[in-house]
């Protein structure tokens, strides 16, 4: 019988989402990240953000370090040049921290420590 309950558990829990996700939640969370960044589309802005970093409407699904114009550290325009393509869970991954995630320095300093999964749903709702 435990073998049973231990063995509906597991799987149970493979069959949950790999990340917990709730978009409400990110949108409360990204505050601490729009003094750097803005949402913005071509025909609205969403959150009136800083420039400081890149306009961040459309990030999942992006070539990582495609926005035009904008200067990216040589680890984001590595990425780049790979083709590397922005998903939710490289982006949490990301914004958890920067440097480890690129194995070199990035321009952004700032290490969110909790809600990560949540801001890239958040964001996720402004990509196609």
């Amino acid at each position: 019988m435990k073998t049973l309950i231990a063995a509906t558990a597991t799987l149970v829990a493979l069959a949950m989402p790999a990340l917990a996700q709730d978009a409400a939640k990110g949108e409360k969370e990204f505050n601490k990240c729009k003094a750097c960044h803005m949402i913005a589309s071509d025909s609205e802005t969403i959150v009136k953000g800083g420039k400081i970093g890149p306009n961040l409407y459309g990030v999942i699904g992006r070539t990582m370090g495609g926005v035009e114009d904008f200067k990216y550290s040589d680890g984001l325009q590595a990425k780049a040049e790979a083709g590397e393509v922005w998903t939710e869970e490289s982006l949490a991954e990301y914004v958890t921290d920067p440097t480890d995630f690129l194995g070199s320095r990035s321009k952004m300093t700032f290490k969110l420590r909790k809600g990560q999964e949540d801001v890239a749903a958040y964001l996720a709702t402004f990509s196609e």
